[in-house]
Formats: structure tokens, sequence, C-alpha cells
């Protein structure tokens, strides 16, 4: 799915789901939430902001947009979901398993649109078909698209006999992690070192740990709080000179 036909199909969800067959009530003034890790300024947020437009769901015209839901962290997750929950807003959208997970809990009726790495293994889904509950959304099904980076990796980067995977310690699942080793050891031979990082704070350490124990490569796991600190990740791992590969670019 190309990037615009995304953006467009998640915008469109947000509000029109909630509306049933979509169709808008004259004077109204929708109220939408967001708890995303992008920055209002960054090309993601713009171009969902764009799309609503193009849905003909306009800032200071028929939309509001709850504010600080904009660059959310999960240590944020205790503050931000009880506030915009209280706000009662007509939808909400979330990005990644962990924040969606606590507005899960925390709302049962108010309609939730996430982005998610998996819905249904997750749990926030019944199927595909029938999502059911107060969510709907997209799986990105980044766990599979993790172990292709990797076979990039690796293909990249012939030479490196030990390759490290920065996982989310909130997202990554024992059995995902033990699939890329299997993955890692049989299909090429290669040795894989997993360093774990919980919040921002862990991202630098995690990273000198893949280097003090030999990591030649990296493979940055997808997750929204290793995307927010991709900055940070991206000028340490340069600086260890360790070619790696990342979620987004």
């Amino acid at each position: 799915m190309r990037r615009r036909e995304f953006i467009s199909l998640v915008s469109s969800t947000a509000l029109a789901w909630p509306l049933g067959a979509g169709a808008q009530e004259p004077g109204r003034v929708y109220r939408l939430a967001v708890a995303v890790t992008a920055g209002r300024d960054e090309p993601a947020a713009l171009a969902f902001l764009d799309e609503l437009r193009i849905q003909d769901f306009v800032e200071g015209k028929n939309l509001e947009i709850i504010p600080d839901g904009f660059r959310i962290r999960n240590d944020q997750a205790a503050t931000v979901v009880p506030a915009i929950v209280k706000a009662a807003p007509d939808a909400i959208v979330s990005a990644g398993d962990f924040i969606t997970q606590k507005f899960r809990e925390a709302t049962k009726s108010i309609p939730l649109v996430a982005m998610t790495e998996d819905m249904v293994a997750a749990g926030f889904a019944a199927s595909l078909a029938k999502p059911g509950g107060n969510i709907t959304g997209i799986s990105l099904m980044s766990p599979d698209l993790d172990g292709k980076r990797q076979d990039i990796l690796i293909e990249a980067v012939p030479g490196a006999q030990r390759i490290a995977i920065l996982a989310d310690s909130n997202v990554a699942t024992l059995q995902h992690l033990r699939a890329l080793e299997a993955s890692a050891r049989s299909t090429h031979g290669k040795e894989l070192l997993v360093v774990r990082a919980a919040n921002s704070s862990e991202v630098i350490r995690a990273l000198n740990d893949a280097n003090a124990q030999g990591a030649a490569a990296l493979n940055v796991l997808a997750s929204p709080m290793l995307h927010l600190n991709r900055g940070a990740i991206i000028e340490r791992a340069t600086q260890l000179r360790l070619p790696a590969i990342y979620q987004w670019p």
C-alpha cells in the first residue's frame, strides 16, 4: 500500500467509522484525539491532517483536535490516557501496542482507531473481518518485516558474524525474538545478539552493550518508542561504526 493510500485509509476511518455511514451533521464540530509518537510538524502528521481536510474535516470549521497528543512516549500514558478519555472525544487515533492497550483498558465506548503491529495477535481485534468492540484500525505487520529487514542487513554486511537486534521490551515477544534468532542461525549461519530498551533512557546503553559484545551490524526492530528515538539511535550507531537498518527512513 502506498503511503498516501495508507494515510487516506487511516484518516477516513478515524472519523467516518464513529459516524456510521460517515455523513456529517451540519453545524457540528467533531472532536478528535490523537496519541502518536510523531510530532505535529512531522511529515506523517501533516499528511494525516491534510487528508482529513480532503475528507472535509477542517480545523477551525468542523474539527477540533484535542491538544497534547503528538510526540507521546510510553511513560506518559499514565497521565495522557486518562486526560484524553475524560475529554470524551468522538474518536481517538493511537499508534503502537502499548498506548493502544492503555486506551483499551480505559474506555469501552469511545471509538478507537489504532495503528499497531498486529491487531489480532495483540488481542485488539477478534479478526480482521470482524474486529468487534470499540477498536478498529490497521495492522502494520511489522514483526514479519523485522525478519525481512534482517535478511537485507545480512546480505548488505556479509562479513558480520554477530548481528545485534535492538528490541523494545514493551513490544517484542519472546516468540518473535526466538524466530529471528532461528532464522539468522539456520538460514544464514549468523549469531544473533538481543539488546533491549524499555524507554528512551535505556536506548544508548543498549547500543553500547551491543558494541561491547562484538556486534558487527544492527537491526532496529519495529517499535513506536524506538522510532521516536531514531535520531539518537542513528547518531550512536554512526559513532560506533555499526551498520544498521531501521523500520522507518
